[in-house]
């Protein structure tokens, strides 16, 4: 028996994805990376993007015409809107919300279905027994790459986003065990860990007191590093600007294991538009975090998430976002055209900014980021960097890695010993969002 899974959206649904392939191989499945040969297909679905759940359609509607065919079953579970969840009910034989992966095996085998009504019921209290799900131990996709849930759900409700919807309020993970899947992980020898969350940086608060809050969790892992004295980079996504304080940027300045990466989310550059996507900040307070950023962790690189053509959106603001991509210099940032999301509050608004325009924002804005990034880049050019070597590249004989910074590298070598380990390139050439290397060799071993 074998089965293919299927996972949309961010990196959280990914992470699930591991727990989910260890349930299921539990039972006996066999992973195939074919389709065609599964008996068994899931899928993560993902609310928050249009063109993720126009995939699910696309994907269920050719899985049922071979149901003609074959013996099969398939499941959906994820990050999805009750909206969406209605009309799944009639399509996949399986739909289970995360919180009862547990249960998967018992659903396959009396090939259960969920009512609306149970669903219902189910995001009523959807992080109730959350624990269940993280105690799931994963089926790693990498052997040194890994990702470690800290946290599920949001409070922030901005009013574009559908994820406070999907997956509830904010409860966060006890830090004993965060601490100790982590130390397992770098024992086994895993060198880039993420802590995942939607809203990171507000982890704990959900505890009163009861937990100890994200600084700390950070100051935890920082020690556990230097304890340990093994090589491995630690990142987190996604913060929120709201709850990022001076001290998170403090640790990671502290300890070696943090990654000097810092992904912060700005949205949109003006404040009149941000007061429309409920974002609880301001350009001002933006500003202040990047400038502490700087000043403690100057070597430190800075990614972001920006929406254009948000509801209302004119010219005179997209500038003001234009403005803050020149002030903040970002080596990566994810730009999305706004498209409304059922459940979401701005989806009861009217979409008033053109398809068009929405398209011009975006390349306008690809247009500049490749200026501060390609600049950041041709200022590595000469210098030698650590990086984790990741896999084989596009091109022949060359293979690709990160630097801690998560900026994107290729050299030449076909050694595919070299794949999840460290090794020191000297860069020799820069692109826009990439730069190319030789490796460097000390004593005839690859330093």
């Amino acid at each position: 028996m074998k089965y293919h899974l299927v996972s949309l959206g961010c990196q959280m649904n990914a992470s699930d994805g591991e727990r989910v392939r260890s349930v299921i191989e539990k039972m006996g499945y066999e992973w195939t990376d074919n389709e065609e040969e599964a008996n068994l297909i899931g899928i993560l679905a993902c609310s928050v993007r249009q063109k993720a759940i126009d995939k699910v359609y696309s994907k269920i509607h050719k899985w049922n015409l071979w149901k003609n065919k074959r013996n099969l079953v398939t499941f959906v579970s994820g990050c999805i809107l009750p909206s969406d969840l209605e009309k799944f009910l009639k399509l996949f034989d399986i739909i289970f919300q995360m919180k009862d992966l547990p249960k998967l095996p018992e659903m396959i085998q009396q090939y259960g279905i969920s009512t609306p009504v149970g669903l219902q019921n189910g995001f009523d209290s959807q992080n109730e027994n959350i624990s269940e799900f993280w105690n799931v131990k994963p089926n790693y996709t990498s052997d040194f790459e890994a990702f470690v849930p800290i946290q599920n759900g949001c409070d922030k409700f901005c009013s574009f986003c559908a994820v406070p919807y999907t997956r509830g309020r904010e409860v966060s993970r006890p830090s004993d065990e965060i601490v100790n899947e982590l130390k397992n992980l770098v024992e086994k020898g895993f060198k880039s860990i993420t802590l995942l969350g939607q809203n990171v940086n507000s982890y704990g608060l959900d505890k009163n007191g009861e937990e100890i809050d994200f600084p700390e969790l950070l100051r935890r892992i920082g020690q556990l590093g230097n304890q340990l004295k093994k090589e491995f980079w630690v990142y987190f996504t996604s913060p929120h600007p709201r709850d990022m304080t001076d001290e998170v940027i403090e640790v990671i300045a502290e300890y070696d294991c943090l990654a000097k990466q810092i992904h912060l989310p700005i949205q949109s550059g003006d404040d009149k538009v941000l007061i429309h996507m409920n974002r609880k900040h301001g350009v001002e307070k933006y500003r202040q975090i990047v400038q502490t950023i700087r000043r403690l962790i100057p070597q430190a690189t800075l990614f972001t998430d920006i929406i254009v053509g948000f509801t209302g959106e004119n010219d005179e603001q997209f500038e003001n976002t234009r403005k803050a991509m020149e002030e903040f210099q970002y080596n990566m940032a994810y730009i999305a055209m706004y498209s409304p999301r059922p459940g979401a509050l701005s989806h009861r608004w009217f979409d008033d900014v053109s398809l068009d325009v929405k398209k011009q924002r975006h390349y306008q804005l690809t247009e500049d980021l490749k200026i501060h990034s390609r600049a950041y880049n041709e200022g590595m050019v000469g210098k030698t960097f650590r990086v984790l070597v990741k896999g084989k590249a596009r091109h022949d004989g060359y293979l690709a890695a990160l630097t801690e910074g998560k900026i994107n590298v290729r050299f030449l070598s076909s050694d595919s010993s070299l794949i999840g380990e460290f090794v020191d390139i000297k860069i020799t050439s820069a692109a826009d969002f990439s730069v190319e290397g030789e490796l460097v060799v000390v004593n005839e071993k690859v330093a």
